[in-house]
């Protein structure tokens, strides 16, 4: 297993896989990981959905060639939702709740040696995509996990300097 650190420092964003889907209970060890995550109130407003093949003929079909064409990159997606609170505030930390379920589950993928893509595609916004999805009204997409195994190494993108985004303050 990789130590956290290296393994915050590995994750990438590919957009090229092999071919071999991400077996299922490899997915729900992901989800199980990522339900950790903290979240105020213990509201678990996250879930998690592995989208089969009638699902993703679905979503391709109303979402058009040109994103069906990137859908079709990974052989696994996982699409991770939120269900927030009624309460403003609540509703919020709901959100980057789940974000941060979205990440560990990225980190998770990157420590058993999976490519992955978090990606946010507009398709989802889509009445027709939503519904292939079941997603309910209140329901926010937080992101497209793509996940398969690796077929290269994509290059380190380079942060700002930490100078920039860190302040102490007295």
């Amino acid at each position: 297993a990789v130590e956290l650190e290296a393994a915050i420092r590995a994750r990438r964003t590919h957009k090229q896989y092999g071919s071999e889907p991400v077996d299922e209970a490899v997915v729900r060890e992901l989800a199980e990981l990522a339900r950790w995550v903290p979240n105020h109130k213990v509201t678990n407003p996250w879930r998690f959905r592995l989208l089969g093949p009638e699902t993703r003929a679905r979503i391709e079909e109303a979402a058009g060639e040109k994103e069906a064409v990137k859908l079709r990159r990974a052989p696994t997606l996982v699409l991770v939702t939120a269900v927030p609170s009624d309460d403003p505030v609540l509703a919020e930390e709901d959100l980057l709740a789940s974000a941060c379920a979205a990440y560990a589950l990225l980190l998770g993928a990157t420590d058993r040696g999976l490519a992955s893509y978090w990606r946010t595609p507009a398709c989802f916004g889509d009445p027709a995509v939503r519904a292939a999805c079941d997603l309910a009204a209140d329901e926010h997409v937080i992101a497209l996990v793509h996940l398969g195994p690796p077929v290269s190494e994509p290059p380190v993108k380079e942060r700002a300097p930490l100078d920039d985004v860190f302040r102490a303050l007295p």
